[in-house]
């Protein structure tokens, strides 16, 4: 079973950077062929696709992030990565890693918390 665990998450005000990273563990040697998401969660909100990255690194971005966020990999440790730039109060929330675009529900790690001041 694959193991999320997130980290990287913090306080910072409006227009800092953050950096978050995902540890996936038990994928044996499938990590490189598999397609990669970060999610965010606010409360009271559903969660959403913010960026997501394939097996061959096609990138899509959800519009409100498109130019501030980069995902990025890195397949020998088993990890990949979101460069947050620019941030905005909105960009407040819980970020979680799964796979994508059909994450099992019963895999997602604990999230890490990202909060912007203004």
């Amino acid at each position: 079973q694959v193991q999320l665990v997130e980290s990287g998450g913090g306080l910072v005000q409006a227009g800092g950077s953050l950096r978050l990273s995902c540890k996936a563990s038990g994928t044996g040697s499938s990590f490189r062929s598999m397609n990669w998401g970060w999610y965010r969660q606010a409360p009271g909100k559903q969660r959403e696709l913010v960026a997501s990255i394939t097996s061959r690194y096609g990138k899509s971005y959800a519009d409100s992030v498109k130019g501030r966020f980069t995902i990025s990999r890195d397949n020998p440790r088993g990890m990949f990565f979101l460069q947050m730039n620019s941030l905005k109060t909105e960009d407040a929330a819980v970020y979680y890693c799964n796979t994508y675009p059909s994450p099992p529900n019963t895999n997602w790690g604990q999230g890490t918390q990202v909060t912007v001041s203004s």
